[in-house]
């Protein structure tokens, strides 16, 4: 008889199950880890790294803006090298700047002047261009030095750091400008408008005054009004309080009124000569205030500027102009010290040069500007009754405030102290 092999329910054969892998999830999770970590580190040094050149390049503009400015107030290489050494090192010492303080020595920080921008050659005479540099700036990285990724700036550990700031173009638009309009020849080259450098000029003129070059109507005395009407706005602007713009091929318009005591209290502070409700602390004067041995009057028969009677038009015929002002600035040899209140650069003021003669000028009206003038003042401003005129020198360049173009030309006029790119370096 066949055998005959049967099977019950529990007789059944279990199935096999895959053997369990565990741990793995363990390591997955720990190499993702280390990736989130490793990330995590690549992103704070790169911050780290990218936030301390951006404070170097900072700090080195600051330092070369104070070195150009002092250098433009002074003419001293020396205290503008001092100036900027002493802004940068502020600026070091300043909260948040702890690793640039412990990473930078003096010694780091290199400061060079040259007459031109490009090419920016180191010591050259005549320097208006100041560059302050520092070549290393090592930085702490942890993760990017373990790694050593090739190709990655970060990993040389170190930066480099450039500014240069010196004068800029001609301004487009000035500002901060003195309420006179000095009226133009639009036939004239810009931007003299006929005007020649160191030639003594009227800046206002006084009710009896019949200089038909400086003419510009019935009731008007080369006076803008800027900012308002009024004694009080004429005093105020005068003596440097009016902060607005003026723009080229724009219009100007003028203020009626002779106003003989506000033009001579607001411009007499520039002087150190303070009446009204004026002070110091509002306006100081200049740091030099030294005028000519006699005062400069009006010829109103001949039309003629006179100085000790002889008629003058260029400053070199008057005992004291603006390169004596300039050397006397360049030797320190002030009236008025900057610690004790004076003021760089207070008699050099940017006007309006305008054409008067495009509108017809009965009373107030707008007058089209054609560029704007630099003028050192001469002397004080003496009230005569219906009297107040002023005396300028005019200068072929000032320092000023405006907007300006992206860079320079050999156009002179009003400036401002402005960075430029390292025409050497890729670092500024």
């Amino acid at each position: 008889m066949n055998n005959i092999q049967t099977y019950t329910r529990t007789s059944r054969q279990p199935i096999a199950l895959p053997q369990r892998q565990e741990g793995l999830a363990l390591v997955l999770f720990v190499v993702g880890l280390l990736v989130i970590a490793a990330m995590g580190g690549l992103a704070l040094d790169v911050s780290n790294a990218l936030l301390n050149k951006s404070r170097l390049q900072n700090t080195v503009d600051a330092a070369a803006l104070a070195g150009a400015t002092v250098l433009e107030d002074t003419g001293s290489t020396i205290e503008a090298e001092i100036a900027a050494r002493a802004v940068f090192a502020a600026n070091s010492a300043a909260a948040g700047q702890r690793e640039m303080a412990r990473k930078v020595n003096p010694a780091d920080v290199i400061v060079e002047f040259s007459t031109g921008l490009d090419p920016f050659i180191s010591g050259s005479p005549d320097a208006e261009y100041v560059r302050v540099r520092v070549e290393s700036f090592g930085i702490e990285i942890w993760l990017l030095q373990v790694m050593q990724l090739q190709g990655d700036d970060f990993t040389n550990e170190s930066f480099r750091a450039s500014a240069v700031a010196g004068p800029s173009p001609t301004l487009g638009s000035a500002c901060d400008i003195v309420p006179l309009i000095i009226c133009g020849d639009p036939a004239a080259p810009a931007p003299y408008y006929g005007y020649e450098d160191d030639q003594i000029t009227v800046l206002k003129s006084g009710s009896q005054t019949n200089d038909d070059s400086g003419d510009i109507g019935p009731g008007n005395f080369q006076l803008a009004q800027l900012g308002g009407s009024g004694a009080n706005i004429v005093r105020d602007n005068l003596a440097g309080g009016f902060e607005g713009c003026a723009q080229l091929n724009g219009t100007i318009p003028t203020q009626t009124g002779n106003q003989t005591g506000p033009v001579a209290q607001g411009i007499n502070t520039r002087l150190g000569i303070y009446a009204g409700p004026i002070s110091p602390g509002d306006f100081p004067p200049d740091v030099v205030t030294e005028t000519p041995s006699s005062d400069l009057a009006y010829d109103d028969d001949a039309q003629q500027i006179t100085f000790n009677g002889n008629p003058v038009t260029d400053s070199s015929q008057i005992d004291f102009n603006y390169a004596d002002y300039e050397e006397k600035v360049r030797l320190s040899q002030y009236n008025n010290s900057p610690a004790s209140g004076g003021a760089f650069d207070r008699r050099n003021m940017s006007v309006v040069i305008a054409n008067c003669a495009a509108n017809p000028n009965n009373g107030q009206s707008d007058l089209p500007v054609l560029g704007f003038g630099c003028f050192f003042l001469l002397q004080d401003v003496k009230q005569k009754g219906s009297e107040a005129e002023m005396y300028g020198e005019f200068v072929a360049d000032c320092d000023a405030k405006g907007t300006v173009g992206p860079s320079p030309t050999n156009i002179p006029g009003p400036y401002l102290i402005q960075l430029y790119k390292d025409p050497d370096s890729g670092d500024s």
